[in-house]
């Protein structure tokens, strides 16, 4: 519908025009002024011709809607400078030029100064205005594609984050429930040693079944959620320092606990969250591999708090067992190959470093330094 009214409306304006400049009785003015006002209908096919075909009617008819409307169609529809300015030429000459011809009087300076000033009023109004639409719809059509790339963003943001989270969720997952299941399955290897009734030693070797495959699963899952997306920052921690002792209670390890660090030794709540559970992290796995890879050695934990080379003050972990107890059971629990891993990435995103590496006694351990303030950024 407005398709239809932007045609007729300049149309009907431009008949309009030509009846009220050369009446109604039948001429020559009014015929080349109805033709210019009929070649209106063609301006967005044809834009050019329809202009052209609307000079006679400025010319002889003296009209003027038709032909603005026509050269505004060819400044919003092809704006080429040159084209423009020999349209605006055609326009202003047609405009100033009497008809006939001869009419013209070269010596009457003041009136046709007025008509040269009238003429190209009349033939740079309809450029400019062209003009002006067009940016706008250009300005519009690029604020639209600038929106539609914003959303595009948000969404690929979107889901950049839900990655993240299911990293981190992955993090989480084998930091906690492999830990817990470890524990269940060396409580239920116990009791299926030291049950006397056969029922017991049954139902507990099921729950040991049950847990090596829980975490044979947990060790698959943790694998595709760990692709779908990096580590970027690290979740509100709740584990600290304060739960180490708890921790090393559960284990069911023979484990030495050394603590050597004050109130006072993080500058900045952040860091002390984000460390406290750095630390509780790394012990929490260095155990967890201990029961898989060691059972039965002893372990020595040590956190305490040491300067560096410039001064600063950071936070060490060692975790440290020897060799294995020939005579203990191994529980055969599956490992994924992840949990150093991201312990060593979590001690890296805190500015600090952990190094894991075999004891030539066949023990291993675990070194972390952790700094107990915030990295600085680097410059790039």
């Amino acid at each position: 519908m407005m398709r239809w009214a932007s045609l007729v409306v300049p149309t009907a304006l431009a008949v309009a025009d030509a009846l009220l400049v050369n009446g109604v009785t039948p001429g020559l003015e009014l015929n080349v002024s109805l033709v210019a006002a009929a070649a209106l209908l063609l301006r967005r096919r044809l834009p050019l011709t329809a202009f052209l075909a609307t000079l006679p009617g400025i010319l002889i008819g003296y009209i003027w809607f038709a032909p603005m409307i026509a050269l505004y169609t060819v400044a919003a529809r092809r704006p080429d400078r040159r084209l423009l300015a020999v349209s605006a030429l055609l326009l202003a000459a047609a405009h100033f030029v009497p008809w006939p011809v001869s009419d013209f009087e070269p010596t009457a300076y003041r009136e046709n100064t007025l008509n040269l000033i009238d003429a190209s009023v009349t033939s740079v109004a309809p450029i400019g205005l062209g003009l002006l639409v067009r940016t706008r719809g250009e300005l519009a059509a690029r604020i639209e594609d600038l929106t539609r790339s914003r959303r595009h963003a948000d969404e690929l943001l979107a889901h950049k984050v839900l990655s993240t989270e299911r990293a981190r969720l992955a993090r989480e997952m084998h930091d906690v429930v492999a830990h817990q299941v470890s524990l269940i399955s060396l409580q239920a290897g116990a009791v299926q040693i030291s049950a006397q009734d056969a029922e017991a030693r049954e139902c507990a070797r099921t729950i040991r079944e049950l847990s090596v495959r829980t975490l044979d699963e947990l060790r698959h899952m943790v694998g595709v959620l760990r692709a779908a997306g990096g580590d970027l920052e690290e979740l509100t921690p709740q584990p600290c320092l304060a739960d180490l002792p708890r921790l090393i209670e559960l284990s069911a390890l023979d484990v030495d606990y050394e603590a050597d660090y004050g109130d006072g030794v993080f500058e900045d709540l952040g860091q002390s969250e984000a460390v406290e559970r750095a630390v509780f992290r790394i012990v929490q796995e260095a155990l967890t591999n201990v029961r898989k890879h060691a059972p039965g050695a002893r372990v020595r934990v040590r956190v305490g708090e040491e300067g560096d080379r410039t001064g600063a003050r950071e936070l060490r972990v060692e975790v440290r067992n020897g060799a294995p107890d020939a005579t203990a059971a191994a529980p055969g629990l599956p490992g994924g190959g992840h949990g150093l891993i991201g312990l060593r990435e979590r001690a890296q995103l805190l500015g600090g470093t952990l190094e894991a590496r075999p004891l030539p006694d066949n023990g291993f351990v675990v070194h972390a330094r952790l700094p107990c303030i915030r990295p600085a950024p680097q410059e790039a």
